[in-house]
């Protein structure tokens, strides 16, 4: 398939796009750094362009079999009012220029895989949250619900659309677990608060093949967890890595603090959701890293 991608030189978008060439698919990259863009790889293009701006960019997609949108900006950053807008700007006017991008196609149906987050979701504490759970009410719950309302707008233009709500994505490349594992080399490790909140996670490799399994499935359409089927709580995640990393991880980070450093965002850390992917098991797909000790084990084992 011929694959448009948006967010596909970050952490994610390097190793998804990687696997689906790998695949034999072949995948175009938009990006806002094309003088700074990797070099090409077997499979692999890129073209300019800015996807939060309409531009030429937009002219490209139509020519593709399936969109991937992963941009936006991260939310692991203290959420001021600019930057509340930066996140908002960077997912919906994206989101909003890949739609537009639609227009005229011909009678051939497109794929539009989205990006959404289990923020969706809110805080419900010990509640287990299936893709028909409500939406929530918080900042990055309204976020997730507007960014998905924006790709679900595709379906007018004749296009499938999933849109996948994903866990925090673990690898060994960065992401979260790149900011935590040298502070537990370091013995620094352990809770954040609390460390009662639920932390729904996703090997990255297995997030990579349920993004094969969701484009061959052409029947499939609607919201996914994109996440691993066994939650943790926040405590047992440290004891995980620490285990691993044969460190001590009984440093916990008091909430006072973390609120006070990261300001909303630290709540979101201190709360978290407990939710699992009844839609990826009732269509067949099987994590390769269900357990989070099976995905320590991959990405930080020594």
């Amino acid at each position: 398939m011929r694959i448009f991608m948006t967010g596909g030189t970050g952490f994610v978008g390097t190793y998804l796009s990687g696997y689906l060439a790998g695949q034999g698919h072949t995948v175009t990259i938009l990006t806002s750094a094309f003088e700074k863009a990797p070099s090409p790889r077997p499979g692999i293009a890129y073209v300019p362009g800015n996807p939060t701006v309409r531009g030429d960019w937009q002219g490209q997609v139509k020519a593709h079999d399936v969109i991937i949108n992963l941009a936006g900006a991260s939310i692991f950053h203290r959420w001021s009012t600019a930057y509340k807008e930066i996140l908002r700007q960077s997912r919906i006017q994206t989101t909003r220029n890949l739609v537009e991008a639609l227009d005229g196609q011909s009678g051939r149906e497109t794929t539009f895989l989205s990006t959404s987050a289990v923020g969706y979701y809110g805080f419900t504490g010990d509640e287990e949250l299936a893709e028909d759970a409500p939406a929530g009410t918080d900042f990055l719950a309204r976020l997730a619900y507007d960014w998905e309302q924006e790709a679900l707008r595709a379906r007018d233009k004749g296009a499938r659309v999933v849109v996948t709500r994903f866990g925090i994505v673990l690898g060994k490349a960065g992401g979260a677990l790149g900011q935590m594992i040298p502070l537990f080399r370091l013995g620094l490790g352990g809770p954040l608060g609390s460390g009662r909140q639920w932390f729904s996670w996703v090997h990255l490799h297995d997030l990579a093949r349920a993004y094969g399994f969701l484009m061959d499935r052409g029947s499939f359409s609607g919201a996914v967890n994109l996440c691993a089927p066994q939650p943790v709580r926040n405590r047992d995640l440290a004891r995980a890595i620490g285990k691993v990393l044969k460190r001590p991880a009984i440093m916990p980070a008091p909430g006072f603090m973390i609120r006070l450093i990261l300001g909303e965002f630290g709540s979101v850390l201190l709360k978290g959701q407990r939710v699992i992917p009844r839609a990826l098991h009732e269509h067949g797909f099987g994590f390769h890293y269900p357990t989070i000790h099976e995905a320590l084990r991959d990405i930080a084992g020594t």
